[in-house]
């Protein structure tokens, strides 16, 4: 992964209302949630949550998939494991004796 690209995906994830829209998608899992769902459980309104979305899906966090009339968010778990890995990839490596961490798979 990019620099540019995981300071962008921070960046997003730098903002209480994204992150708690990421974490709720992260929980829902592979089937995602619909949108609307998605504003009720949060409680905000359909425009604040439009913004923030948007924000999301431009860095691939996320993405959105239309089923039928239902517009469906899913979090990018690829996404979120490369960001992860970018971020423990280099851990200790300057320390003499280091003993490497595990990552949750």
């Amino acid at each position: 992964m990019k620099i540019d690209d995981a300071a962008a995906r921070l960046e997003a994830l730098g903002n209480p209302t994204r992150l708690k829209i990421y974490r709720t998608l992260v929980r829902a899992g592979r089937a995602g949630m619909p949108v609307g769902r998605l504003q009720e459980r949060l409680k905000i309104p359909a425009s604040t949550l439009s913004h923030h979305v948007k924000g999301l899906v431009a860095v691939g966090l996320i993405s959105q998939i239309r089923e039928g009339t239902t517009l469906v968010c899913h979090a990018e778990y690829d996404t979120m494991q490369g960001l992860v890995d970018f971020l423990v990839a280099e851990c200790c490596v300057d320390e003499k004796e280091c003993t490497p961490t595990q990552t949750a798979a």
